[in-house]
């Protein structure tokens, strides 16, 4: 099947005849993007769902107000982002947890979810990036899972390419330290 270009989506999504056509359109060539991005954040399976969901909500209701100024998937993954973002934030508040200890947990769900198939080292990867920080797992997934060009994550994020750049070296450096501290336990 023959993708269809984020020019030719908007432009059917601003006939109000086909804005419905134009969203299933948008949403079978994003939909599993998004779901991953959302879930190398969020962990769990279902809560990646809900928030697809409100992502795509979202973007429905702010479509018709997209300015072109950036490409309509770094848009979506701005939204999918934040979403996942305040999601993580709300848990911390909710539970009135420490951040380090909220990744703890989502390490935890991941171990427990019958929802990750991988093997034992991809099991370490996901762990080592738990363990680090919001933003630099953040970057790290966005520059090495999603394939993304810095001055993309820069547009999404609102950092600066040096800054981006950085943090991405940092959380490298952190995982390889995570890798080869617990390579007894792989």
């Amino acid at each position: 099947m023959k993708q269809v270009e984020d020019d030719e989506i908007l432009e059917k999504f601003s006939n109000e005849k086909t804005s419905n056509e134009a969203f299933n359109l948008l949403i079978s060539k994003y939909q599993e993007k998004i779901y991953w991005h959302v879930r190398r954040l969020v962990i769990d399976h279902d809560d990646a769902d809900d928030l697809v969901q409100e992502v795509f909500i979202k973007v429905w209701k702010s479509l018709a107000k997209f300015r072109n100024d950036s490409k309509l998937y770094t848009w979506i993954y701005r939204i999918a982002t934040n979403e996942s973002i305040t999601f993580l934030n709300k848990k911390k508040q909710r539970n009135q947890t420490p951040l380090d200890e909220v990744s703890e947990e989502l390490s935890e769900s991941l171990v427990a979810s019958s929802y990750f198939n991988g093997d034992k080292i991809q099991m370490k990867l996901q762990q080592a990036l738990l363990s680090l920080p919001e933003k630099q797992r953040l970057i790290f997934n966005m520059k090495y899972y999603d394939d993304l060009k810095y001055d993309e994550i820069s547009a999404i994020l609102g950092t600066s390419v040096g800054a981006l750049k950085a943090s991405f070296h940092i959380a490298v450096k952190k995982i390889e330290v995570f890798m080869l501290n617990d390579e007894i336990s792989i």
